[in-house]
């Protein structure tokens, strides 16, 4: 389970890049992990696995959004 400490205090720059690494790296797991299972699901059902690549792929989409925050601190 994760845990949020959303604290009040201003974030430095310094801060900001760690928690963007820190999801991006996250992400990254996600995705990989998403895939993994998807080949298994798909004995399953065939559909689910597509949808579990679709969110995969929204996945990628989030990171490379992330990558791109990161780039303009």
């Amino acid at each position: 389970m994760h845990s949020h400490d959303l604290s009040k205090h201003e974030l430095t720059a310094h801060e900001v890049e760690h928690l963007l690494e820190h999801w991006i790296e996250h992400n990254n797991s996600h995705s990989v992990s998403f895939r993994e299972r998807a080949a298994q699901v798909a004995a399953v059902s065939p559909r689910a696995a597509e949808d579990i690549e679709q969110a995969a792929a929204l996945m990628d989409q989030c990171t490379e959004m992330l990558k791109k925050a990161l780039q303009n601190l």
